[in-house]
Protein backbone atom coordinates (compact mmCIF):
# COMPACT_ATOMS: atom_id res chain seq x y z
CA UNK A 1 0.00 0.00 0.00
CA UNK A 2 3.43 2.20 -0.06
CA UNK A 3 3.29 2.91 -3.88
CA UNK A 4 -0.73 3.75 -3.69
CA UNK A 5 0.06 6.50 -1.47
CA UNK A 6 3.07 7.66 -2.64
CA UNK A 7 0.52 7.95 -6.10
CA UNK A 8 -2.14 9.63 -4.42
CA UNK A 9 -0.11 11.99 -2.86
CA UNK A 10 1.71 13.14 -5.98
CA UNK A 11 -1.50 13.06 -7.79
CA UNK A 12 -3.84 14.84 -5.29
CA UNK A 13 -1.12 17.72 -4.52
CA UNK A 14 -1.03 18.34 -8.11
CA UNK A 15 -5.33 18.43 -8.38
CA UNK A 16 -5.61 15.13 -9.35
CA UNK A 17 -9.28 13.70 -7.80
CA UNK A 18 -7.92 9.78 -6.54
CA UNK A 19 -11.78 8.44 -6.68
CA UNK A 20 -10.62 4.81 -5.72
CA UNK A 21 -7.70 2.76 -4.17
CA UNK A 22 -7.76 -1.17 -4.93
CA UNK A 23 -6.05 -3.77 -2.58
CA UNK A 24 -5.16 -6.41 -5.50
CA UNK A 25 -6.23 -6.70 -9.29
CA UNK A 26 -9.21 -8.07 -8.94
CA UNK A 27 -10.84 -4.99 -6.60
CA UNK A 28 -9.21 -2.94 -9.25
CA UNK A 29 -11.36 -4.39 -12.26
CA UNK A 30 -14.19 -4.82 -10.20
CA UNK A 31 -14.00 -0.95 -9.64
CA UNK A 32 -13.05 0.34 -13.03
CA UNK A 33 -16.41 -1.71 -14.38
CA UNK A 34 -17.85 -0.18 -11.47
CA UNK A 35 -16.92 3.70 -11.92
CA UNK A 36 -16.96 3.67 -15.89
CA UNK A 37 -16.99 5.88 -17.96
CA UNK A 38 -15.73 8.45 -14.94
CA UNK A 39 -12.62 7.14 -14.92
CA UNK A 40 -9.90 9.10 -16.55
CA UNK A 41 -6.28 7.26 -15.59
CA UNK A 42 -5.62 4.04 -13.63
CA UNK A 43 -2.59 3.14 -12.11
CA UNK A 44 -1.89 -0.25 -11.55
CA UNK A 45 1.29 -2.31 -10.12
CA UNK A 46 2.37 -5.27 -12.21
CA UNK A 47 2.76 -6.87 -9.06
CA UNK A 48 -0.47 -7.90 -7.26
CA UNK A 49 -2.37 -10.24 -4.99
CA UNK A 50 -5.30 -12.36 -5.77
CA UNK A 51 -5.19 -11.24 -9.71
CA UNK A 52 -1.78 -9.79 -11.26
CA UNK A 53 -1.89 -6.16 -12.77
CA UNK A 54 -1.08 -7.75 -16.17
CA UNK A 55 -4.10 -10.16 -15.91
CA UNK A 56 -6.23 -7.37 -14.64
CA UNK A 57 -5.00 -4.51 -17.49
CA UNK A 58 -6.55 -7.46 -19.81
CA UNK A 59 -9.39 -7.16 -18.62
CA UNK A 60 -9.83 -3.71 -17.90
CA UNK A 61 -9.04 -2.87 -21.98
CA UNK A 62 -11.19 -5.86 -23.07
CA UNK A 63 -14.13 -4.10 -21.02
CA UNK A 64 -12.90 -0.76 -21.86
CA UNK A 65 -10.47 -0.65 -25.18
CA UNK A 66 -9.74 3.35 -24.61
CA UNK A 67 -8.58 2.84 -20.91
CA UNK A 68 -6.06 4.68 -19.83
CA UNK A 69 -3.92 2.50 -17.75
CA UNK A 70 -0.63 3.27 -16.49
CA UNK A 71 1.61 -0.02 -15.01
CA UNK A 72 3.89 0.48 -12.25
CA UNK A 73 7.00 -1.82 -11.64
CA UNK A 74 10.11 -2.81 -10.07
CA UNK A 75 13.53 -3.18 -11.97
CA UNK A 76 13.57 -6.18 -13.13
CA UNK A 77 9.90 -6.40 -14.85
CA UNK A 78 11.02 -5.24 -18.33
CA UNK A 79 9.02 -8.35 -19.89
CA UNK A 80 6.45 -7.72 -18.05
CA UNK A 81 6.23 -4.22 -18.75
CA UNK A 82 6.23 -4.67 -22.37
CA UNK A 83 3.70 -7.23 -22.11
CA UNK A 84 1.40 -4.76 -20.50
CA UNK A 85 2.17 -2.20 -22.89
CA UNK A 86 1.36 -5.09 -26.53
CA UNK A 87 -2.11 -5.26 -24.74
CA UNK A 88 -2.82 -1.54 -24.01
CA UNK A 89 -1.18 0.00 -21.40
CA UNK A 90 -0.20 3.80 -22.31
CA UNK A 91 2.75 3.97 -20.20
CA UNK A 92 4.57 2.65 -16.95
CA UNK A 93 6.35 4.03 -14.02
CA UNK A 94 9.28 2.38 -12.42
CA UNK A 95 9.58 1.87 -8.51
CA UNK A 96 11.12 3.48 -6.67
CA UNK A 97 8.78 6.46 -7.66
CA UNK A 98 10.17 9.68 -8.31
CA UNK A 99 7.42 13.04 -8.46
CA UNK A 100 8.56 14.31 -11.28
CA UNK A 101 8.65 11.33 -13.83
CA UNK A 102 5.49 10.01 -12.40
CA UNK A 103 4.02 13.46 -13.43
CA UNK A 104 5.71 13.12 -17.04
CA UNK A 105 4.32 9.42 -17.44
CA UNK A 106 0.44 10.31 -15.64
CA UNK A 107 0.95 13.47 -18.10
CA UNK A 108 1.72 11.83 -21.80
CA UNK A 109 -1.11 9.05 -21.14
CA UNK A 110 -3.55 11.20 -20.26
CA UNK A 111 -3.17 13.26 -23.04
CA UNK A 112 -5.62 12.52 -26.08
CA UNK A 113 -3.78 10.69 -28.96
Amino acid sequence: MFVTKQITQILTSEGFDVVATAENGEDGYEKYKELHPNVDLVTMDITMPKMDGVTSLQKIIEFDKDARVVMISALGKQDLVKQSLMIGAKNYIVKPLDRKKVLERISSAITPD
